[in-house]
Order: structure tokens, then C-alpha cells, then sequence
């Protein structure tokens, strides 16, 4: 069975760019819109790796990766941001604050992805 990435990104386009990537791949892909959205399909389904934006309307993303990694039951969820911000502060809170286990920095190169993807993945397993 395919392993599952939850993509949180509000830009339409982004999704379908990492969605095709992602599933072309392999992998299952699961997206949504929103912090909130999130939540909810992490709930429901056990994502294997989450790739979330960070600044998005309502929740941002580091509200929702928190709330994610303080919750004992989806604590272990590897997730790594993605996001236009680049600065080394901003890594720090994904990290420190957010409890993220990775940060990407947008536009993404492809083969990083797939291979954050991979090491995400196989170190949670």
C-alpha cells in the first residue's frame, strides 16, 4: 500500500504541482486548504508525512503543526514545512515552536522533496 502525504497549502497551484510530483512517484496524496482542514483529515485518516505551508489564512501553519505535534495521538506524524520564508528565524520557530521535523523553502527543487519525503518516511517506520 502506497504511503500517504497530506499536502496543507491554500495556493491551488502549488497543490497540483506537488500532488502530480508526489503521486508520480508513488505515493497516495491527500490535500488541504486550510490549518483546520488539516486537522480534520488528520483525525480521520493517519497521514504518513504532512508537507505544510506555513502562512495561510485562519490557523497558519505553525498553529497547525503544533496542535498536531502536541496531541499524543499524532505527536509522531513527521511534518515538514514548506514555505517562502527562508530566514533562519523562521526555521528556528517551524523547529522550536511548531515542532516540525523539517523545513522546506519555496519554490521547492523536486528531487529535495522526493528525498525528504523518503528520509521523513522511513525514519518515522
Amino acid at each position: 500500500m502506497p504511503k500517504m502525504i497530506l499536502i496543507v497549502d491554500d495556493e491551488d497551484d502549488i497543490l497540483f504541482i506537488l500532488k502530480n510530483v508526489l503521486s508520480k512517484n508513488g505515493y497516495s496524496v491527500r490535500e488541504a486548504y486550510s490549518g483546520e482542514e488539516c486537522l480534520e483529515i488528520v483525525k480521520k485518516e493517519r497521514p504518513d508525512l504532512i508537507f505544510m505551508d506555513i502562512m495561510m489564512p485562519g490557523m497558519d501553519g505553525w498553529e497547525t503543526a503544533k496542535t498536531i505535534k502536541t496531541d499524543p495521538k499524532t505527536k509522531d506524524i513527521p511534518i515538514s514545512m514548506l514555505s517562502v520564508k527562508s530566514d533562519p528565524a523562521d526555521q528556528k520557530r517551524s523547529r522550536e515552536y511548531a515542532g516540525a521535523d523539517h523545513h522546506l523553502t519555496k519554490p521547492v527543487d523536486f528531487s529535495l522533496l522526493l528525498r525528504t519525503a523518503e528520509s521523513l518516511i522511513s525514519a518515522n517506520n
